[in-house]
């Protein structure tokens, strides 16, 4: 079959609006996602880990499943894109690991934000949190980022009082992701 120059240029702007939409489709967030606990930053205290992320408009809520041995943990972050929040409970992953929980009676600030054509979730969070020499605010900083396949979530985490990152690798659990 020949094409004529006028159906090449067509054909061809169909090719390129086919391939720009297929390169900044957005994989879903939604849904559960298991620690990979080898390629993550250690955690001791907790065996297993799972998110579950629900998106309704633009408010976000993560709950974190947190298992060690036969204790069950659960707890819930809710952000919303289009306002700050403010959260009584907030709960860090890692904070068991660390040691490092969240002041008694203290808030938390939070605001969250889509980034890199809406695969990328930023939250930019302001928390007080105990210590041994008493109540101090940490700033944390995080980003999940969703795989171009939408298999894999990656947490990385930044915080005020650390040096190294923290990076969680999760895997979409195919049950919940039909």
């Amino acid at each position: 079959m020949k094409l004529t120059p006028q159906k090449r240029v067509i054909f061809g702007g169909l090719i390129a609006l086919l391939f720009s939409t297929l390169s900044f489709a957005t994989p879903d967030i939604n849904g559960r996602w298991r620690l990979d606990i080898e390629l993550s930053t250690a955690l001791d205290g907790w065996h297993a880990a799972d998110l579950v992320i629900a998106q309704t408009g633009t408010k976000i809520s993560i709950d974190h499943h947190m298992k060690w041995r036969t204790t069950l943990f659960d707890a819930t972050n809710g952000y919303d894109t289009a306002a700050p929040v403010v959260m009584s409970d907030f709960f860090r992953i890692e904070q068991r690991h660390m040691a490092v929980y969240p002041a008694k009676d203290s808030h938390t600030h939070a605001t969250a934000t889509w980034i890199d054509q809406g695969r990328t979730l930023r939250l930019e969070i302001d928390t007080t949190v105990e210590v041994s020499q008493g109540d101090v605010e940490m700033r944390i900083y995080q980003e999940y980022r969703v795989s171009e396949l939408g298999d894999i979530l990656t947490l990385i985490e930044l915080h005020s009082s650390r040096n190294r990152p923290l990076v969680y690798v999760f895997k979409k659990v195919i049950e919940e992701a039909k």
